[in-house]
């Protein structure tokens, strides 16, 4: 597996795990550096993982206004906390990072529901991420 994409899916273990917890991202992420410091068993916490948690905290706010405002007929409290995750994650990557292509972004978004949640959330994932992409220039305009 490609270091970005452990990457990935680490930053979704700690914004899951966040939401599951009712805790900051912040607090999930110095638990688990803390951890991986501290026990041997557990990998270190990786430069991009950490770009990316801490990135999506700084964006938090907007981007759960974008999800609420293009998530078609879903509330963001009853959206799967999979799906969620994968979303905000998704959506920071997408609208505020460039270093990554838009097509992988959107891409390991959805390998990511495919491995982690229901059989419907990759579609709705793409769905969702495309129309961020879509309207990227925009959204960065409105902040």
């Amino acid at each position: 597996m490609a270091a970005r994409n452990k990457a990935r899916k680490r930053a979704f273990q700690i914004l899951f795990e966040a939401d599951q917890r009712g805790e900051s991202v912040q607090t999930v992420l110095a638990d688990w550096v803390r951890l991986s410091r501290t026990d041997d068993r557990q990998p270190p916490v990786g430069e991009f993982t950490m770009e990316l948690v801490e990135g999506y905290a700084q964006y938090a706010d907007r981007i759960d206004d974008l999800i609420v405002t293009y998530a078609v007929d879903w509330e963001i409290d009853r959206m799967p906390v999979v799906d969620r995750s994968i979303l905000r994650l998704g959506a920071y990557e997408l609208i505020w990072m460039d270093s990554t292509p838009d097509a992988v972004v959107i891409d390991e978004a959805v390998q990511l529901a495919k491995e982690f949640s229901t059989d419907d959330s990759p579609a709705f994932v793409n769905g969702l991420l495309a129309r961020f992409k879509d309207l990227k220039p925009n959204l960065r305009r409105e902040q």
